[in-house]
């Protein structure tokens, strides 16, 4: 799989380095089962390349510094790409003053935002990034789609497995929801607004009507609006609205994110963290089931067992989207 992803990007100009670096994040989300922003995700992607919404040689640059926190700019590069590069500098500013923080300004489509909460957790650091989106939800109480879907990250480092939640704050990521369109699944619990009006678990009816239920229902109306402020105000980017206005508004380009990350290892130290975090799973996992069947998993837990089955079996495709990518 990275090897068609490498040679696709190859093709359309990127660098090898860049190729490589890419291909393995591609790879990497669709081994931890989010297929939705790994292998279904690339064919949009190379369309976007092809409509010009991403430039194949640019790189992040920063424009300014202030002490732990850093601006800089996304050039419209691959948005995987930059994000990386970002949370790796918000590492290195953790690591020398204990916390670090990045705001990107003109940058693009991240892929999976858990992507980054990993690797502040590999590099023993907490990790908190968001993104905003073009408006693709209705604020709470409305109709019509002004607000972003803004997915969060919280990452905590563990020997044996971190701790890992990526949430978007709709019940469902525009991802899921095509997901389970392409394989002909129902949502697993209502996630958005059919063409009468009625919340609907129907997959194609909420992509037709794009009113999709926001978590918490004006918790997560109210979340999205300053997550969205926030990114903006520190990137001094693109708000959810200003992305509405470019070119082809239902693409998502141009977009305003924030990476921190704090040297949790160095605050707490290895044997507190450690403790702290492991009695803490140990007690939820403890918890009295409703269902004797399922296990009760901490955040991440679900990633890590379906990538170490993925891993052992081959990660699974949809046959035509494959093809797609064989083609290009």
């Amino acid at each position: 799989m990275k090897s068609e992803f490498k040679r696709v990007l190859v093709k359309k100009g990127f660098s090898e380095k860049m190729a490589d670096e890419a291909a393995q994040l591609f790879t990497e989300t669709s081994c931890d089962g989010v297929y939705s922003h790994g292998v279904n995700r690339f064919p949009r992607v190379i369309e976007y390349i092809d409509k010009g919404y991403i430039d194949v040689k640019a790189v992040p640059t920063k424009i300014e510094g202030m002490g732990a926190f850093e601006r800089w700019d996304g050039n419209l590069g691959l948005g995987n790409l930059n994000a990386k590069v970002c949370m790796d500098r918000a590492i290195e500013l953790a690591k020398e003053n204990t916390i670090g923080c990045v705001a990107i300004k003109n940058t693009n489509h991240w892929m999976r935002g858990g992507s980054y909460g990993w690797q502040a957790a590999d590099a023993g650091c907490i990790g908190i990034c968001w993104t905003n989106t073009h408006p693709n939800m209705p604020a709470w109480g409305g109709k019509d789609r002004r607000i972003g879907n803004n997915p969060l990250i919280l990452s905590v480092p563990r020997e044996g497995g971190h701790v890992v939640v990526d949430l978007a704050m709709a019940q469902f990521s525009y991802g899921k929801i095509e997901s389970c369109k392409l394989n002909n699944e129902s949502l697993p619990v209502v996630g958005g607004y059919d063409s009468e009006g009625n919340i609907t678990r129907d997959p194609a009816e909420i992509e037709k009507t794009w009113r999709v239920l926001p978590i918490g229902y004006w918790k997560g109306s109210g979340l999205s609006i300053l997550l969205d402020l926030i990114a903006t105000v520190l990137s001094g980017g693109n708000s959810v609205y200003k992305v509405g206005q470019l070119e082809g508004q239902d693409a998502e380009y141009q977009l305003s994110q924030v990476l921190i990350a704090i040297d949790a290892k160095k605050i707490a130290g290895d044997d507190f963290l450690g403790k702290a975090v492991n009695e803490v799973l140990s007690d939820i996992k403890d918890s009295e089931k409703v269902d004797e069947n399922k296990e009760i998993c901490y955040p991440g837990e679900r990633t890590l067992n379906t990538r170490k089955e993925n891993l052992e079996k081959g990660i699974p495709v949809n046959e035509a989207i494959w093809d797609k990518i064989k083609s290009l």
